[in-house]
């Protein structure tokens, strides 16, 4: 009996420090999760899996009971997402449903409810509403396309206008005029009409841009078409809408800023860059700056060597950047190199058989050159009385 009384206390002592080793300490502290379930009759649902998944990946479940009730316990402190991970049958395969986030502190309860009736309705009221809106916004594209149609026919018609400006008589230009105005103003408010009603995220609205751009430039409203198509490059940096912003912008005598737009443009379409390059050579011609012109239009004929057109204005640039110089009564003609050749590759390419077209123009180019390589007389000729 005397070992058996010297054994206890040591054994007392061993499950003493085991149980003060296994048993969780007071700064061991967690905290839970409980709540209630209800299905769509509002009646308790049993049978379900509620996990819960701290935002540093812990997990714990449990499962409802009868009366779908569910505490989840030993939870470290912190959020948690709140899930039901699995339906009893015959919903087994519904998808998982988070019923809520939440956070968890030590020694509380958090509580996370769930009633299907409720969230049902909910839902349907959501679904119903989403509905609305999309239903809106289908009749709000809708009339936004037919306010861009009707003004993009407009802007053909005022385009169609404009260009029957040159085979109209004198006393009917100014009528002309009026109805090129009266079009565009009309194209201008459609096509404004058409922005104003489009989503600011709507993948047409830089196309928007753009052709409302086109309508104030032929409305002759130069600034709000240069900010046009800015905006429309904003949205999506075409190369066709810096080509077009260049002749807008050269139009309007801003040169400078018109080079740098077809400069974007070519950089931007390697493959298409001659006419970029073309349409800076016009720009500058048409700003009288003839010896800036020859270069880009060089580029446009290196480019496309097919093109009758962009060798007669290299050919014309040429001609514009030819010196004079007075030599006694005759002013005597330097001819740029490669003007000759410029003008004989224009008739080699055109093919078109236009009595008016570049060849025939550099035809004509070539015998005023000829005529002029002996020199100009210069001196006024008095009658003889």
């Amino acid at each position: 009996m005397k070992r058996v009384t010297k054994f206890f206390p040591l054994a007392a002592l061993i499950i003493g420090a085991l149980i003060s080793v296994l048993a969780p300490g007071a700064s061991a502290q967690m905290g839970s999760v409980s709540g209630v379930i209800l299905d769509v009759n509002e009646k308790p649902w049993a049978g379900l899996t509620v996990q819960a998944v701290s935002d540093q990946g812990f997990k714990q479940e449990a499962k409802t009971d009868n009366e779908g009730r569910y505490n989840i316990r030993s939870l470290r402190p912190g959020v948690y997402d709140i899930t039901i991970t699995a339906f009893p049958p015959p919903n087994d395969k519904q998808p998982a449903y988070q019923i809520s986030k939440l956070k968890v502190q030590n020694n509380e309860d958090a509580k996370a409810d769930a009633n299907f009736k409720l969230i049902l309705a909910k839902q349907g009221a959501a679904t119903q509403e989403a509905a609305k809106k999309q239903e809106e916004e289908k009749q709000k594209f809708q009339g936004m396309k037919e306010h861009f149609e009707k003004g993009i026919g407009l802007l053909n018609q005022a385009g169609q206008a404009k260009a029957g400006l040159a085979k109209v008589t004198a006393d009917q230009r100014d009528a002309k005029k009026q109805e090129v105005k009266s079009l565009a103003d009309q194209a201008v408010t459609e096509l404004e009409t058409a922005k104003s009603a489009a989503n600011e995220k709507d993948a047409n609205l830089n196309l928007i841009w753009a052709r409302l751009g086109d309508a104030y430039d032929t409305d002759g409203r130069t600034d709000d078409a240069i900010n046009a198509y800015k905006q429309a490059i904003e949205l999506k940096p075409s190369p066709d809408y810096y080509n077009n912003l260049g002749g807008i912008l050269g139009r309007a005598g801003k040169v400078e800023d018109a080079m740098a737009a077809y400069n974007k443009c070519a950089e931007l379409n390697p493959a298409g860059a001659a006419q970029a390059y073309r349409n800076a050579g016009i720009t500058l011609y048409n700003a009288g700056k003839m010896k800036e012109a020859v270069q880009p239009l060089k580029k446009a004929t290196e480019m496309d060597p097919n093109s009758a057109q962009a060798w007669y204005l290299l050919a014309a640039a040429l001609v514009g950047s030819m010196e004079y110089k007075q030599v006694g009564g005759k002013l005597e003609v330097t001819v740029q190199p490669g003007t000759i050749e410029a003008y004989q590759q224009a008739i080699d390419h055109d093919k078109s058989g236009d009595p008016n077209g570049y060849g025939a123009q550099a035809k004509l180019g070539l015998d005023a050159l000829q005529q002029m390589a002996p020199g100009i007389d210069t001196k006024t000729k008095r009658k003889k009385s």
